[in-house]
């Protein structure tokens, strides 16, 4: 594939197009943290406290050909998706009924107040002592995704076009369709992006925590445990990856 490129008249200088030029700054900063973690491993020298990133790489290739490392990744994502997923439904249906009845509103406020201020750790050990750690995860990952979508559908309601609404005559289907939606949709993808992130996250940290059978964070937990540093890095190197590929997916 021929890549063509653009010769700057006044400096003399031959530039790759934008596209291309983001793409190679990426993969440059990329490698040039990889090799400053090489360098640090090297002056360490002791791969309990800091694996090599070769070691890792050879351990994360010896992962992804067994059956068992690929239970364990799907075991989590279901879990995390299961609880992210109804997160969002439930978050849209009640910022819907805040924005129908005020009442519905200041009976909603105090509940969501408190599930955004609680620190995630809380939320974690208090459902231990409730619910089966094989669905711990998908119950935190609720918890976190249900205020953050509420608040940036409410929102999207409020930013509707006030004018807009007041000259149209459309029955209320309409209505929502082509005033209310179209103000909803940006605070709607803004929150689906981060309330991903924040649910694959706290998902894990639920997971090291409950350490329920097949799971990631029981991984990284029993590499804590072991001492087997370049097991933990690879698994968390997993968790990283699954997170850019989810949202890249959810984005599309």
């Amino acid at each position: 594939m021929k890549i063509s490129t653009t010769r700057d008249r006044t400096q003399g200088k031959i530039t790759l197009p934008s596209v291309w030029r983001g793409t190679v700054l990426r993969i440059a900063a990329v490698l040039f943290w990889i090799l400053l973690w090489a360098v640090a491993a090297h002056k360490v020298g002791l791969p309990v406290l800091l694996p090599s990133p070769l070691s890792v790489a050879q351990r994360l290739v010896q992962l992804c050909v067994t059956t068992d490392f690929w239970m364990t990744v799907f075991a989590s994502l279901v879990r995390i998706l299961l609880g992210f997923f109804c997160g969002v439904l439930f978050g849209t249906l009640l910022a819907v009924m805040a924005w129908r009845s005020d009442i519905a509103q200041e009976m909603i406020r105090p509940m969501l107040g408190v599930l955004k201020a609680t620190p995630v750790a809380s939320f974690i050990i208090l459902a231990l002592v409730w619910i089966d750690t094989q669905i711990l995860a998908a119950v935190i990952s609720f918890i976190m995704v249900l205020p953050l979508v509420y608040h940036n559908v409410r929102e999207g309601f409020d930013a509707a076009d006030t004018k807009l609404l007041e000259m149209a005559r459309m029955s209320r289907a309409k209505t929502f369709r082509y005033c209310y939606l179209p103000a909803i949709l940006p605070f709607f993808l803004s929150a689906v992006s981060s309330a991903l992130g924040f649910a694959w996250k706290s998902g894990i940290a639920a997971e090291v925590l409950g350490r329920p059978a097949k799971a990631i964070g029981k991984q990284i937990y029993d590499s804590k445990i072991y001492l087997e540093t370049v097991d933990l890095f690879a698994w968390t190197i997993v968790v990283i990856l699954m997170s850019v590929m989810l949202e890249k997916l959810m984005l599309w």
